[in-house]
């Protein structure tokens, strides 16, 4: 009967599920409608879920097959605050479970691209594997390193029209070296992104709710991430890098300032910037915008640039850059399959639908590769053939 407690669950398994999402006894009693004395007794072995209640658990609060609650013990996984290193400790152990199931997620991108590609990466040139970053070195010339690699030009740069068209292209040609590049809403919106490394097919995810100019700079923070050989999780108030160890600390200031100087040379910036007093503070803002939009970034990048030169103060910096965020607002679209493509990588997107075309994955198989219902595969498959999006 379903009505009746399931025989053979492990207790422990529950708790692991529950604490592998960073959620509390009564997070999980307020998604099920239960007392979190009931909870706990179903961890502590005292009493049992029903089957309906175990579904429950699996698949709408932990994400998780059924057949891991009947296992012996939990399975070996890799957490958060041992795989990242670029948060603070209690900035890790406060992630909220819809980033945990984001990173879950990307993990099963790099278990599905291993399949696909059948373990080798498509690109001739891994970017990651080509450059090394070090804190010993240059910025100014790893970055040009970088966008060489990449095929940027300066004069390309800024004969993007906008910041939409800006984030389009980067993305491109990072996929083209090799890394694939996903997206979602994260429900915690101060992560602005994250990147999971790997020989073969390193990753990189970001918060589509945040600004395309935001995007842009997360995107490039990430790669500086990969090259590093480093797993990375990033916060868009950079305040927390000040709470890290010290040599945490230098490499997180490294990606800030590598992301910079690939999307805003030093040398053009000192010649777009020359006509500025010494005291950026009286530069108006429409002229921080002129200079911004020349690069495709937001005016907070251009003003954390001053501010590292010395031009303009940290409070004015601090300030501005909490207002300009206030004022920041990008509508969206209502086209759901739109939506669904811009998350996906493209050329993942791209090698699942050539492999169903070949008929070496079924269209259930597609779907799934996809993370999408079969009802919604041709909808989603029409959108892909369109061409990319940012």
């Amino acid at each position: 009967m379903r009505i009746e407690p399931v025989v053979g669950i492990q207790p422990t398994i529950l708790q692991w599920a529950r604490e592998s999402l960073g959620m509390s006894v009564e997070d999980v009693a307020l998604k099920l409608k239960r007392s979190p004395e009931e909870i706990l007794a179903w961890e502590s072995g005292a009493a049992s879920p029903t089957y309906v209640q175990l579904e429950a658990l699996a698949y709408n609060v932990f994400k998780r097959p059924l057949a891991v609650f009947f296992l012996p013990k939990p399975p070996e996984e890799t957490t958060p605050t041992q795989e990242f290193r670029t948060l603070p400790d209690t900035d890790l152990e406060n992630l909220h479970a819809d980033t945990y199931l984001k990173i879950r997620r990307a993990q099963a991108y790099q278990l599905t691209l291993k399949e696909l590609f059948e373990g080798r990466n498509p690109s001739n040139h891994g970017l990651w594997r080509e450059i090394r970053l070090t804190t010993e070195k240059p910025v100014d010339e790893q970055a040009q390193v970088i966008r060489l690699a990449l095929g940027i030009s300066l004069e390309q740069q800024t004969a993007w029209k906008t910041a939409e068209v800006a984030l389009k292209v980067w993305r491109e040609v990072i996929e083209q070296a090799g890394i694939f590049v996903f997206k979602a809403s994260f429900k915690q919106k101060e992560i602005s992104g994250f990147c999971l490394r790997d020989a073969e097919f390193p990753v990189i995810y970001l918060n589509n709710s945040t600004t395309k100019t935001r995007q842009i700079f997360s995107l490039l923070h990430e790669v500086a991430h990969l090259l590093f050989n480093l797993n990375g999780i990033s916060k868009i108030d950079e305040n927390y890098v000040q709470q890290l160890p010290s040599w945490e600390r230098r490499i997180e200031q490294f990606c800030n300032r590598i992301a910079a100087e690939v999307l805003i040379p030093s040398q053009d910036f000192a010649a777009q910037i020359h006509g500025f007093p010494r005291n950026a503070e009286a530069v108006p803002d429409h002229l921080f915008a002129a200079v911004a939009g020349r690069y495709g970034v937001s005016r907070e990048t251009i003003l954390r640039r001053l501010l590292d030169l010395g031009r303009v103060g940290k409070r004015f910096y601090e300030q501005k850059a909490k207002l300009w965020a206030s004022q920041k607002s990008e509508s969206g679209g209502g086209n759901w399959y739109a939506s669904q493509k811009t998350y996906l990588s493209d050329r993942f997107a791209h090698e699942v639908l050539r492999r169903y075309y070949r008929n070496q994955l079924s269209v259930e198989q597609a779907a799934d590769f996809l993370g999408i219902k079969t009802r919604n595969f041709a909808g989603l498959e029409q959108q892909i053939l369109q061409g990319s999006t940012a």
